[in-house]
């Protein structure tokens, strides 16, 4: 085995810049269906559909929506080529979906996110995000929710068919190295009581920035390295 002074700059460069390319931080495919049948669909101002099922925070992450009205209904119908989505109704405006995890040591951070709405869902979002637990509110996009479904719609949303037109993507700048970061996809518009809005595939991702103990290592090796020649 060879020892730490043995191992090249060179090589310990590579092994730096394979842990800083892009990972992915906690993402959500919504892997559960939500309760059903009389009494049981979850209603109220707010739902959570817990950690994430994918990425390296599969513990400490959440992923929930809040709604005005306690009347607000939550469903997993299908996804956008995955088997559920997070779906909800009764939306007013400033209602939203809302992402949280820990940016602590990554660095270029993006969201990536699936979304789509009924016939009467509302159409009209914004991509907002905190740093400082809420204090203070970065916009970072305002989109426009495609229909699924129904006349004119690009196509319906399928569990066993991915449809890439209803995938959104959006750099965070300033979400760098946050120890907690809180995203929402948040309602411009009100939609109708029965009007819904879903979402899939929520993946938030960044490159891990090596420790400073890794960066002196290979300070170490390259100083090692120059020695021996």
């Amino acid at each position: 085995m060879k020892s730490i002074a043995s191992l090249t700059a060179g090589a310990i460069a590579v092994a730096l810049v394979s842990a800083a390319d892009g990972a992915m931080i906690a993402g959500w495919s919504i892997t559960t269906a939500f309760p059903t049948g009389t009494g049981n669909v979850p209603t109220g101002n707010t739902y959570s559909v817990g950690a994430a099922d994918q990425g390296d925070q599969t513990a400490g992450s959440t992923l929930s929506s809040y709604h005005l009205l306690a009347a607000a209904t939550y469903t997993s119908p299908a996804g956008n080529g995955s088997q559920y989505a997070f779906s909800s109704n009764n939306w007013s405006i400033g209602d939203y979906y809302e992402a949280r995890v820990s940016t602590s040591n990554y660095a270029n951070i993006s969201v990536s996110w699936d979304q789509a709405r009924s016939s009467t869902g509302p159409a009209s979002f914004e991509l907002i995000f905190s740093v400082d637990g809420g204090q203070s509110w970065i916009n970072a996009a305002t989109y426009t929710v495609l229909q699924s479904g129904g006349g004119g719609a690009p196509g319906t949303w399928s569990s066993t068919t991915y449809n890439a037109i209803y995938t959104n993507n959006q750099a965070l700048a300033g979400a760098d190295n946050a120890s907690e970061l809180i995203i929402r996809f948040r309602s411009l518009a009100t939609g109708a009581a029965t009007g819904s809005n879903r979402i899939d595939n929520v993946v938030i991702s960044g490159d891990l920035v090596p420790a400073p103990g890794a960066v002196a290592l290979l300070a170490v090796a390259g100083l090692a390295s120059r020695r021996r020649r």
